[in-house]
């Protein structure tokens, strides 16, 4: 029980795991445009190149400070509004205007960055680990997407997540006429899903109608990656509805999400490409089912003080999930940087060149 309640990741404010986090709608970063972004507490400058790349860079030039998004996309760099220094694709610097060639090094640090369902992606370590999350049934297969609400949750995601696999609150909180019961298992070192499974009742003549269209258990399938970004699976065998749940913490140990939507498209010049006209609205109803349980939650999200104290054995998803949590790689980053680690680049020195010798 300890291990339940003085975890080293779950639910801790101080703490970011490595991994995806969701940064803005890909719409909002048109081609040659850069944009300042506060994220997960520490400032960035995110761009979309020339040729149309996404990039995202520490938000201040190594020269004197200034922020980079105040300046300019140059090609597939960046040029600082000071002093028009401008950094390539990788980050080195390549151009001082008042230089023939710059004479020095210097470099700005870039993050990773991916987009996937209309989002901008990026990934809180050096090197990805795992690909962004994606939904189990659907690997591999091209999706369409849409988006939902964006919102704030005064607690931490983790605790977000966990009420979607706390599986008697259906019954208390949203009552439910259902018995769900997860089968547990790690996809792999980075994700763990969830599967119902109970079958749908048959006690009142409505269920039993509905019954028909499940040929095994009542479809309730979560999947969660690094636990920060998650998603929810449900509906009748003949059509499965698919939402993402994007978030990530604030410092206050918050969480800020961003619901997208998702459903199979059918390729293009395939004899079925027809089909993909229901997709709006497959994704009208997925939007709807999301907001259903959303808004039975909303009390509880504003006001709960998570700890885990008393665990029963229906509480086994949850204990789970946790323990699966507690194994992941945590990221130096942001507000989970020491004080000492996040001062001023004099405080790094090898990060960057030696200035000039100066001559009086």
């Amino acid at each position: 029980m300890p291990a339940l309640v003085n975890t080293k990741i779950f639910n801790r404010s101080d703490t970011i795991v490595e991994s995806w986090y969701w940064a803005l709608k890909s719409t909002a970063l048109k081609k040659g445009h850069i944009k300042p972004l506060h994220f997960l507490g520490q400032e960035l400058a995110v761009y979309r190149g020339e040729d149309g790349v996404v990039r995202a860079v520490d938000a201040y030039c190594p020269h004197m400070g200034a922020h980079l998004a105040e300046g300019k996309v140059d090609g597939t760099g960046v040029r600082c509004f000071f002093h028009h220094w401008k950094y390539d694709a990788q980050g080195q610097l390549v151009d001082i205007p008042c230089r023939k060639s710059p004479g020095i090094q210097a470099a700005i640090k870039h993050h990773p960055v991916c987009e996937k369902y209309g989002v901008i992606w990026i990934y809180t370590g050096e090197n990805p680990t795992h690909e962004v999350h994606y939904v189990p049934e659907l690997e591999g297969v091209a999706v369409t997407h849409s988006f939902g609400n964006t919102f704030v949750k005064k607690c931490h995601p983790s605790v977000v997540l966990v009420n979607a696999i706390d599986a008697h609150h259906f019954n208390s909180v949203h009552d439910l006429p259902v018995h769900v019961e997860f089968d547990t298992q790690a996809i792999h070192s980075h994700m763990i899903q969830c599967n119902n499974v109970t079958e749908m009742p048959t006690r009142h003549w409505l269920l039993k109608f509905f019954s028909r269209f499940y040929a095994g258990p009542l479809t309730y399938s979560l999947s969660y990656t690094a636990g920060t970004t998650g998603s929810v699976t449900v509906g009748p065998d003949f059509l499965h509805c698919h939402i993402i749940f994007a978030l990530r913490p604030t410092a206050e140990g918050h969480a800020e999400g961003l619901t997208i939507l998702i459903t199979p498209t059918t390729p293009v010049k395939h004899k079925a490409q027809w089909l993909n006209a229901f997709n709006p609205l497959i994704l009208w109803a997925t939007k709807q089912v999301g907001n259903y349980f959303a808004k039975g939650d909303t009390k509880l999200f504003q006001t709960i003080r998570f700890r885990f104290e008393r665990p029963i054995r229906e509480d086994n998803a949850i204990i789970r999930f946790i323990q699966h949590l507690e194994k992941q790689r945590t990221a130096l980053w942001g507000f989970a940087r020491t004080a000492s680690e996040t001062e001023l680049p004099m405080a790094a020195p090898d990060r960057y060149a030696a200035p000039d010798t100066y001559h009086g």
